[in-house]
């Protein structure tokens, strides 16, 4: 568990962040979100001392961060950030290996983590192991500057607008493969963004900032249903939110007896993708392969009391 405890940053007398407290648990992904400039970065920078806080503190599974030498701390959290920053002389094995050869690991073992990671990430070790980087696509690239700060199993993975220099197509793969690894793997993530609907599809709970604060840390449901405050509301999209919502809860979980006609979909399709098949076919229902229908009429009323 990550604990935040009043943190503040002061930049020539100014706050950048100001009196910042949650609590991310164990094997969460939790996604900061916020406009440029609203503190996001500096935030997490302090969780990894790269920024020193001005006040507050910083708690690892209950241990004062600031009691660790900092290259000690640095090796029990793991570091992606936009651009990847792999260096450019060593092979992608050499990369991923980086901390676990500062550690001191066996040669045996940091190639076994080497080629786990490798294959996590769908990069063939035999094919990727001794390349250099700049013979990786930019989303090679990505998944092994992940792989590397995921190398030495670190307490906490923090990641710094990861994805952002990526085109859409190669970008919503790397989040897809990220979502899977850190399902695979269990590990405690923060992500930085601007872009809301990956704040939505990568977290499990949402901190929205603003003006260095933390205006509402919530799960990403609850924070789309009931923004608290018009910078929330403007966020998460207004009407939008609807559709961001729907898009996380599966057919299956309002699915009820009885038949629907057309081709059937499968029961973990989300509700933003049925909502469009029902509307682009004039169906007012649709069967799940599984068994059973999810009707419009439903879908209405779970956008309608905001999936409560």
């Amino acid at each position: 568990m990550i604990e935040l405890q009043d943190l503040t940053r002061m930049f020539d007398g100014q706050p950048v962040v100001r009196d910042v407290s949650l609590t991310v648990e164990a094997g969460e992904i939790v996604t900061l979100v916020g406009t440029s400039g609203s503190g996001k970065t500096t935030l997490i920078r302090m969780i990894n001392r790269l920024v020193e806080p001005s006040s507050g503190r910083v708690l690892i599974e209950g241990l004062d961060a600031a009691s660790l030498p900092v290259h000690q701390l640095r090796r029990r959290i793991g570091y992606a950030i936009q651009g990847i920053g792999l260096f450019p002389h060593r092979s992608v094995a050499q990369n991923i290996a980086t901390v676990p050869r500062l550690l001191g690991w066996p040669r045996a073992r940091i190639e076994d983590r080497t080629d786990e990671l490798l294959e996590l990430f769908q990069l063939d070790p035999a094919r990727f192991r001794d390349r250099m980087p700049h013979q990786l696509s930019g989303g090679q690239a990505q998944r092994v500057g992940t792989a590397r700060a995921l190398a030495a199993r670190p307490d906490l993975l923090l990641l710094d607008e990861p994805f952002g220099a990526l085109d859409p197509i190669i970008r919503a793969q790397a989040q897809t493969d990220l979502r899977a690894v850190q399902r695979r793997l269990g590990t405690t993530m923060i992500l930085v963004t601007h872009d809301i609907d990956e704040a939505v599809l990568l977290g499990d709970r949402i901190a929205v900032m603003d003006a260095g604060r933390i205006v509402q840390y919530d799960r990403v449901a609850r924070i789309l249903a009931h923004p608290e405050t018009d910078f929330v509301r403007a966020m998460t999209g207004g009407p939008e939110g609807v559709f961001r919502l729907l898009s996380l809860v599966a057919a299956a979980e309002i699915a009820e007896p009885g038949e629907a006609p057309g081709p059937p979909v499968d029961a973990a399709t989300n509700l933003r993708e049925v909502l469009s098949l029902c509307l682009s076919s004039g169906r007012e229902a649709l069967p799940l392969r599984s068994g059973g229908r999810v009707t419009l009429a439903a879908i209405r009323a779970l956008a309608g009391r905001g999936g409560q």
